[in-house]
């Protein structure tokens, strides 16, 4: 995989021109004209279901990303008004709206431990770096950044990628923290993932944050946060509990596999794996879901009976889909999930339309933040900040 040139993570300076208007932090304002909602930019929009669960909360004012199929989806939900379909290297920040906050889910595949592991240099996780310059561009900067990403950003190179973005926030005089959400907390799917939310460095923020780690701080956030400058514990609410369960998204409409294929894809359960089936069939089994995978050179289709999907992925191959095992009418079926499942795994409402293929809208879904997780840090943490960011103002 090529990767992009960098000068280590490019970490840099930003533009003379912004510095010349004025000290580090001049430019991080928002516009004097006054709205009852926040207003924030979506970068790498995807199928816009950041922009659905920030709604009511924060209108979103401007929203990019470069794929048309994801495009496709986004407009169908969101309008095409505030979309534009481009390469984030071709953006240029004074040509983009004045807005509150601005949001990058920034590609996962570099940091990804399913992928290469290119990192902040790769081409795709390194398109960060854009972002930000982009934010150096603008004529006034947003006082609430966030980014999110896989894991990956805290954990690998003993938290080396996200230390690079730290300090090239610092830089442009933000303090930051990062917090894991996992979607399960809200839904039937396994899905942590890393949020950074950065404010300016004069800003108070005692009222939203901790002097310890708590409960959106793993281990590896303790890690990678612990003595380092302009670090901030963010405070919030766990949510309730979860009350939706695997076999209650299930979609009834969906076809399943015809015989021979079920059995081909029975008989690659490993053998504890079936063990545990025949257990859950005399317990009330509805349903299991299951990755194919290599194992000792043969492939093999694992599941999991705790009625928790595992994370989806982008439809890549045919290991990347999930497969579901059902009981139905008395007997054992199979089939992949539907992109309607998909759906329902990543909150999107029933009304969300999901246009095109089979593997567009399993892509669409599969490479996109769940709408409840992004709805708790907005309404416990984004929308509070922001309020009291535009206050002081």
């Amino acid at each position: 995989m090529k990767k992009r040139v960098t000068n280590k993570y490019k970490v840099k300076q930003p533009s003379q021109r912004a510095v010349r208007r004025g000290g580090h932090m001049s430019n991080i304002e928002t516009s004097s004209q006054k709205t009852t909602t926040p207003t924030i930019l979506d970068f790498f929009a995807g199928s816009g279901l950041v922009t659905e669960g920030m709604r009511g909360l924060f209108e979103t004012v401007w929203a990019l990303d470069n794929s048309s199929k994801k495009a496709t989806v986004y407009i169908a939900n969101h309008g095409q008004e505030h979309f534009k379909l481009d390469s984030i290297e071709k953006i240029r920040g004074s040509e983009i709206p004045e807005a509150d906050a601005a949001w990058a889910s920034f590609p996962c595949q570099d940091l990804s431990l399913a992928g290469r592991m290119d990192g902040l240099e790769g081409v795709r996780s390194g398109l960060v770096w854009e972002w930000l310059r982009i934010i150096d561009e603008m004529n006034r900067r947003p006082k609430l950044l966030i980014a999110e990403n896989v894991l990956g950003l805290v954990s690998a190179e003993g938290g080396e990628y996200y230390r690079a973005i730290h300090k090239a926030l610092q830089i442009r005089g933000y303090k930051s923290g990062a917090v894991v959400l996992d979607a399960v907390k809200w839904l039937p799917q396994s899905r942590p993932r890393v949020f950074i939310v950065s404010v300016p460095k004069e800003f108070d923020c005692s009222r939203f944050s901790m002097p310890f780690p708590g409960w959106p701080h793993p281990a590896s956030v303790v890690r990678v946060g612990a003595g380092l400058a302009d670090w901030i514990w963010w405070k919030m609410p766990q949510p309730g509990q979860k009350i939706r369960r695997l076999s209650d998204l299930i979609d009834k409409t969906a076809p399943c596999d015809c015989e021979s294929k079920t059995k081909q894809n029975l008989a690659m359960v490993p053998s504890n794996h079936q063990k545990q089936l025949l257990q859950e069939l005399a317990n009330g089994f509805k349903v299991a879901a299951g990755y194919k995978r290599t194992r000792n050179g043969r492939q093999v289709l694992e599941l999991r009976f705790d009625q928790v999907a595992g994370c989806l992925r982008t439809p890549d191959g045919g290991s990347s889909r999930q497969v579901l095992v059902l009981k139905k009418e008395g007997r054992l079926v199979t089939r992949l999930l539907s992109v309607r499942e998909t759906a329902r795994l990543m909150g999107a409402p029933e009304s969300y339309s999901i246009p095109g293929t089979y593997n567009d809208g399993y892509k669409a879904m599969g490479d996109a933040v769940a709408v409840p997780v992004v709805r708790h840090l907005a309404k416990s943490l984004l929308l509070p900040l922001m309020r009291a960011l535009n206050e002081k103002n």
